[in-house]
């Protein structure tokens, strides 16, 4: 699958988030990446997204003037599953909530105890 089209999937994730997430969201961008930097993947093969941020939950009254928070989701290990697109567009819907979770503030512990993992 192309760039454009991964994209286009990525983008049909966010769309369906419900409306009081969309509202929650906030100085925070998404991203696509071939694949993950070897700093978080040495493989570069096993991480499908990554959050980078301050989270919803941790920021207090001094956070202004902070570079946007971001969302990473990686191309190519998401290819190397070998879904077919059915299944590949929940994983990537999959991938998508995980990391907007952690951007308001949800753990992996909890992700893990919602099924979201």
């Amino acid at each position: 699958m192309d760039r454009r089209s991964f994209e286009r999937l990525v983008d049909e994730a966010l769309a369906e988030l419900p409306a009081w997430v969309v509202e929650r969201i906030d100085n925070l961008y998404v991203e696509v990446r071939d694949r993950p930097p070897k700093d978080l993947d040495p493989t570069g093969e096993e991480l499908l997204g990554y959050y980078e941020g301050v989270s919803l939950a941790d920021r207090g009254v001094d956070y202004f003037g902070v570079a946007p928070d971001r969302i990473l989701v990686f191309r190519l290990p998401h290819l190397a599953l070998g879904l077919d697109e059915e299944d590949l567009r929940a994983e990537i819907r999959k991938t998508v909530l995980h990391e907007i979770a952690h951007h308001l503030g949800i753990d992996d512990a909890r992700l893990h105890e919602l099924g979201w993992d």
